[in-house]
């Protein structure tokens, strides 16, 4: 539960940061570019090269990318009805389409599934959430940023993006079952270990607290499908057409409802998609989500 409490601290700390006379108004800039550039190639060297793949697992690993799909296409077809922008809907499919796993969900699945529901999040974040965010969120941020979504552009902004390359070397890695020595995962580890308090902070940075904002329809709309549709749309899925209703179906339907990843929040903002907003889908919807994740669980339990 300490993660928990770190995540409030963290993003109050980012608030309080900014009433501070003195302190750089863009600080946030720096913080994202480190994040990017240092932090996140650096875990994803890490975590990627020792992902192990096994049959039984397919569930979890799976629904980060359904979960990601549905979003891209609730938003696509909901743009043109409610006039929403390219950053806009580019941050709503980013911010709404992949879930915190890892930070939120670790301590939500011990404390609900015990040490084998960790297990299955680590596999879930590694496999899932932290792929789908560095492949599928980065290609669906450089085409919504882009003036002319060609795809030689997007191409080129993902094969320019430092945390994508770190995959793609990681995945060969993989490939070839080499495995780094101790000391070299200790560097990565200490490397990208201030990634978590950063990114929090960072997004601390940027939330505005306008009333006005939070009614409006882009952050309702967000909202809606992160924390209702999102977990809807797996319990369909899995607990209904594929009958999987086991506690691994039921931990995917808690994984979809959990807030966004600040990962996906960061790469939004680094693309010029609506940087509010998107810090507003974190800000606003990763304490909303510990209460409604835990109600998502004990309504599985009656089902």
């Amino acid at each position: 539960m300490s993660n928990l409490l770190l995540l409030f601290i963290c993003l109050f700390l980012g608030i309080v940061l900014q009433k501070i006379k003195g302190f750089p108004k863009d600080a946030y800039l720096a913080l994202n570019s480190f994040i990017i550039y240092v932090c996140l190639p650096a875990l994803t060297l890490l975590y990627t090269t020792e992902i192990h793949f096994q049959q039984n697992q397919a569930l979890p690993i799976l629904m980060p990318y359904i979960l990601f799909v549905s979003s891209f296409i609730f938003f696509k077809i909901l743009a043109p009805i409610f006039n929403f922008d390219r950053s806009t809907t580019g941050a709503l499919t980013i911010t709404a389409g992949i879930s915190s796993i890892s930070f939120v969900g670790f301590p939500i699945f011990e404390l609900l599934y015990g040490n084998e529901g960790l297990k299955i999040g680590i596999l879930m974040s590694q496999a899932g959430s932290f792929v789908v965010c560095g492949t599928l969120g980065i290609m669906t941020a450089s085409y919504y940023s882009s003036s002319n979504p060609t795809v030689k552009n997007i191409f080129k902004n993902m094969f320019t993006f430092p945390p994508f390359l770190a995959f793609c070397i990681a995945l060969i890695i993989n490939i070839l079952d080499f495995h780094f020595p101790s000391f070299i995962k200790e560097i990565l580890q200490k490397t990208g270990s201030p990634f978590t308090v950063l990114a929090l902070v960072s997004v601390g940075l940027q939330i505005k607290f306008n009333l006005k904002k939070f009614a409006e329809k882009p952050l309702l709309i967000g909202l809606f499908f992160k924390l209702f549709l999102a977990p809807l749309i797996i319990f369909l899925i899995y607990l209904i057409l594929l009958k999987e209703n086991t506690w691994l179906g039921k931990i995917c339907v808690v994984g979809a409802g959990l807030g966004s990843m600040n990962t996906a929040t960061i790469i939004a903002i680094n693309h010029r998609l609506n940087p509010e907003l998107a810090s507003l889908m974190v800000g606003i919807g990763i304490p909303l989500s510990l209460i409604s994740t835990i109600l998502i669980h004990f309504l599985l339990r009656y089902f």
